[in-house]
């Protein structure tokens, strides 16, 4: 989703002009004895969503879709609808790309003022943009990317819950059997904090790539690997110090091998230093 995201960016201008002038004519019809604008989706496979709002931001149709329609949103007020839509004229606005409600899908929207009324209609992103040929799309290959991700991101939240569950259970195994010590402190925490990441990972591409949610800014692609690197840099500085502690009480000539690991903690610190500083530097 994030590609599709840049890639109308890219071509907004174009893309905007293209919708205006193609609906510019044309007259939205809707008559209470039918329950689709049947002709209207006629030459526009993008479109999914039209309804009509009144001067008071009243709607006055239902929600009709390509095969379906909703009665329940007749007559509900819209008048939040005009603060994500940007005018291009006296007769158009636009909103930015956005995960609709109604279809689940990322969609902009166009309102088109005819005659008293406003017409809003949806137009799914990904068929747009396939539509004007900036992508080539493959409906089913989607279809099965977007599963393939969900899956995966439900299955990397599951197994960080499973940690954290674990964190707590061999905390009370630990204190039950060995009372409290160093180890029955410190590991659970590293844990959490592991499985905290995991969740973050697992969230992250459930929001990118299954449920959209903000796609504004390419800086967010450096703090997703930000994140993920503090809680591992987080959690291996605690087993780095919980080594320290274990080989103070017991054997001092192997201090070498928590050296090693308090290194190589510092390399990955001074590595995610550069990287945040090229990518500041690069924007």
């Amino acid at each position: 989703m994030k590609e599709f995201i840049e890639i109308y960016q890219q071509h907004q201008v174009e893309i905007e002009s293209f919708l205006m002038n193609t609906l510019k004519d044309h007259e939205f019809k809707y008559e209470e004895n039918h329950n689709r604008f049947d002709e209207n989706f006629n030459g526009f496979p993008s479109m999914e969503l039209v309804y009509i709002r009144d001067k008071d931001y009243n709607q006055i149709t239902p929600n009709i879709y390509r095969k379906d329609f909703d009665e329940s949103a007749n007559h509900k007020n819209r008048s939040y609808l005009t603060k994500k839509m940007v005018q291009k004229d006296n007769q158009f606005s636009i909103s930015e790309p956005y995960l609709s409600v109604a279809t689940g899908n990322i969609c902009i929207t166009v309102m088109k003022k005819q005659k008293k009324d406003y017409v809003f209609i949806d137009f799914a992103l990904d068929t747009l943009l396939g539509r004007l040929g900036l992508i080539e799309l493959n409906p089913a290959f989607n279809t099965f990317t977007k599963i393939f991700y969900q899956c995966i991101g439900f299955s990397l939240i599951f197994f960080a819950f499973l940690a954290i569950l674990y964190a707590f259970y061999a905390f009370a195994a630990h204190f039950m059997n060995n009372g409290f010590t160093i180890d029955t402190f410190f590991k659970p925490i590293v844990s959490i904090t592991l499985g905290l990441a995991i969740f973050d990972l697992g969230k992250t591409i459930l929001e990118r790539e299954v449920y959209f949610k903000s796609y504004g800014k390419h800086t967010e692609d450096a703090m997703v690997l930000t994140k993920f690197s503090i809680a591992i840099i987080i959690a291996l500085s605690i087993e780095a110090l919980m080594v320290v502690f274990k080989i103070t009480l017991h054997d001092y000539t192997q201090m070498i091998q928590a050296l090693y690991l308090i290194l190589g903690v510092g390399v990955i610190v001074v590595s995610l230093g550069i990287y945040t500083y090229l990518t500041k530097k690069s924007e």
